[in-house]
């Protein structure tokens, strides 16, 4: 038996940026079809409505292609080439993919999110309303939850909804309704064969049901190939496939040629590559693969919405803390991690003062073993900046560092970045 290849951690580092298109700044401005073309690379972009500095799938967006307009990813949807689905959690997904997601929904019900349970408990507890407002939609057209007056509570999650909105989103996640389009980023509902039979006019996809087991293949395929590299254990959390794989159910997927296995400098297990990657692969063993890009990440980044993997990828221990009661927050609100050159180096709490014109770090955190010195004040001060122009806060202002020498540095730093 061929000795799998052996590639150091670093090496993993860059070959799993590289497949995520985050090892190298954007060599242009960004059009349009790059946006598309980054959601294919990533195959799923979560979804999250916090707007403290950007909502999470512009941001995510913004890391990969530096200063885009956000308005692209909204034309997108309205255009057919992206659909909105429940995948790791709620997604933007490339409509190439909407025949397994749709089918992955139908699936074992084990193996089902938890929004299609809700969904499925609120349509048969609530039937008579969830079938009138299907039908209120078929014969009047898309609509909004906030068209729909709220009778009692105050929003807030599935439980603080009014009705309707709990049977709209009933009804998108078990398939009869599909978004069409957002304004405002609210979302408008209307029949899945009305948005479908917009996307037809536009994009070619395949609607045919597959299988479970190729859904299954395609799923485990996939997540291989947007991750770059990736061990066993991670693959399934990806599409929110099923539970947690074993070494010895990739296998068939190895012998087949289509995934090598790889051996990692300080990994317990073995890494999987797509076949798609070995150009990468060799690249990276060779030392040619470079990690050169620095940017902020969203908290829903693909990179590190997996807490384990981007742990044992680039020991950094993330938690999402924006959901978590002031007191407890150790970094604070919508803390975002920080990539330079390869690894994550450290977090900020941000905030874009969009009528102030100002872009407030409350608080920068390095990790541990970073040394604040110029160089990564330089790389940083440019990333923020970056940042802030493309939200229109062009004053950055500094409130906190840890450790407390980096501030200087870094203000200096956004003062030359400034003035260039």
């Amino acid at each position: 038996m061929t000795p799998a290849p052996r590639i150091t951690l670093q090496q993993a580092r860059n070959l799993h940026l590289a497949a995520q298109g985050l090892a190298a700044p954007p060599k242009r401005r960004a059009r349009k079809a790059d946006v598309a073309a980054a959601v294919a690379r990533m195959r799923v972009l979560q979804i999250d409505t916090i707007h403290v500095v950007a909502r999470s799938p512009y941001l995510v967006l913004f890391s990969r292609l530096g200063a885009y307009k956000p308005q692209w990813l909204e034309e997108l949807l309205a255009d057919g080439a992206l659909f909105e689905c429940w995948a790791h959690e709620a997604c933007f997904a490339p409509i190439a993919d909407f025949a397994l997601h749709r089918e992955h929904a139908r699936h074992d019900a084990r193996l089902k999110h938890w929004a299609m349970r809700i969904a499925e408990r609120a349509r048969s507890e609530h039937a008579d309303g969830v079938r009138r407002l299907l039908e209120h939609v078929r014969g009047n057209g898309p609509v909004k939850s906030s068209d729909f007056e709220r009778s009692e509570g105050s929003g807030g999650g599935w439980w603080g909804w009014k009705n309707e909105k709990r049977w709209l989103e009933a009804l998108f996640a078990l398939g009869e309704l599909m978004i069409a389009r957002r304004e405002n980023f609210q979302r408008v509902y209307d029949l899945s064969e009305r948005v479908l039979a917009n996307a037809r006019t536009r994009h070619a996809f395949d609607e045919r049901a597959p299988t479970e087991r190729d859904v299954r293949r395609a799923f485990e395929l996939g997540a291989v190939r947007a991750l770059g590299i990736t061990q066993a254990r991670w693959i399934n959390d990806y599409f929110r496939s099923g539970g947690k794989l074993k070494d010895a159910a990739l296998d068939a997927h190895v012998e087949r040629g289509e995934l090598v296995r790889v051996d990692v400098d300080g990994w317990d297990k073995p890494g999987y590559v797509h076949a798609d990657h070995a150009d990468l692969l060799a690249s990276a063993r060779a030392g040619r693969l470079r990690a050169t890009h620095t940017t902020l990440l969203s908290p829903f980044d693909p990179l590190v919405w997996d807490r384990e993997r981007a742990a044992t990828m680039f020991g950094f221990d993330y938690r999402i803390e924006c959901y978590t009661p002031a007191p407890k927050r150790r970094h604070g609100y919508y803390v975002l991690p920080i990539l330079r050159r390869g690894r994550l180096v450290g977090r900020c709490d941000a905030k874009a003062h969009r009528a102030d014109g100002v872009f407030e770090v409350k608080a920068l955190f390095l990790e541990g073993g970073i040394e604040p010195g110029e160089a990564i004040a330089r790389d940083v001060a440019v990333a923020l900046a970056s940042c802030a122009s493309w939200q229109a806060t062009p004053r950055v202002r500094i409130t906190r560092c840890e450790p407390r020498a980096f501030a200087a540095l870094l203000r200096a730093a956004l003062r030359d970045e400034a003035a260039a």
